[in-house]
């Protein structure tokens, strides 16, 4: 009997420590290893979802609506990929952005294969990545006045557009971030870490403009989701996510709300599955020191 009333107060404590890094809206997807720091998250629109490490460049899956711990799919160090930072999946391929190390893979999403891998050069910092529903890939870079794509049909990169101080390209600090495409492809919303700025592309114009936001504070954006005329805009640094309230021209955006929750960790970016937000807690505020074990993904009720 002693033995048992020590096994429930053990138990007991376990659940008080879970759910003080929680609520009664959100849980967490854990992530192996002590120098994870994830940054970009992919789901793939059925149930599986990929997260990427920026400590040695591993890809893990996990499964939506499972609280299973995540495990490796892509190991670090594989084909060049030292780093990963933003990831995209559809449920043929996985497309992963790489950080300084200028690189783009595409893999097959069930057979782990590489399909290709893109080389910019160094210089820059390859962010995020949004796909479009005909396989054309827009990609981020954080440091270079450049928007980079892949085209669905050719399988070609190029230089989608090239950026200036209009888009905020100039002075230091990261530029350009998170970016997402509305259901047709043929507009992109990017985020201005450093200004706070929402900036739409026309895909067939080839052209840019900042997007009104009626003075939301949205410095240190990261990553995006948008859900129909929603955008959520996460802010790393500040543990917040706030949402935003589109007009049909996506032309201006308001704030609708701002939220936190106990289990975020300097979070970098989302992504919406099954109803609920999957937020990666990088803990970027702790590399060099001692992270919080183990790295995590919350799961957050969509507000």
């Amino acid at each position: 009997m002693r033995r048992a009333a020590a096994a429930l107060l053990l138990l007991g404590i376990a659940l008080s420590l879970v759910a003080a890094k929680g609520s009664d809206r959100s849980t967490t997807y854990t992530i192996p290893g002590d120098s994870v720091f994830p940054e970009g998250i992919g789901f793939d629109g059925r149930k599986s979802f990929y997260v990427s490490s920026t400590g040695d460049g591993t890809i893990f899956k996990g499964t939506a609506g499972k609280r299973r711990a995540l495990q490796p799919f892509l190991p670090g160090g594989q084909d060049g990929r030292t780093t990963a930072v933003g990831v995209k999946a559809t449920r043929s391929r996985i497309h992963v952005a790489g950080g300084a190390t200028g690189n783009i893979w595409i893999y097959d999403a069930r057979t782990r294969a590489l399909v290709r891998r893109y080389e910019t050069g160094a210089g820059g910092f390859l962010n995020d990545l949004a796909v479009t529903r005909d396989g054309d890939v827009y990609v981020t870079d954080s440091m270079r006045p450049i928007l980079w794509r892949i085209d669905g049909d050719s399988g070609e990169l190029e230089q989608f557009l090239a950026l200036g101080p209009d888009e905020g390209y100039q002075g230091t600090g990261f530029k350009w971030n998170g970016i997402v495409a509305t259901p047709n492809g043929r507009t992109l919303i990017a985020v201005h870490s450093g200004r706070g700025e929402l900036y739409r592309v026309d895909v067939g114009q080839k052209s840019v403009s900042k997007v009104d936001t009626g003075g939301a504070d949205l410095t240190n954006g990261d990553g995006l989701v948008l859900n129909g005329d929603k955008l959520y805009v996460v802010r790393n640094q500040n543990e917040r996510i706030v949402e935003m309230r589109l007009n049909s021209g996506l032309t201006r955006a308001r704030q609708r709300r701002s939220f936190t929750d106990p289990s975020f960790m300097f979070p970098t970016t989302a992504a919406l599955a099954k109803g609920r937000l999957l937020v990666v807690n990088s803990q970027f505020d702790k590399r060099g020191g001692t992270p919080d074990l183990p790295f995590t993904v919350s799961s957050v009720k969509r507000p």
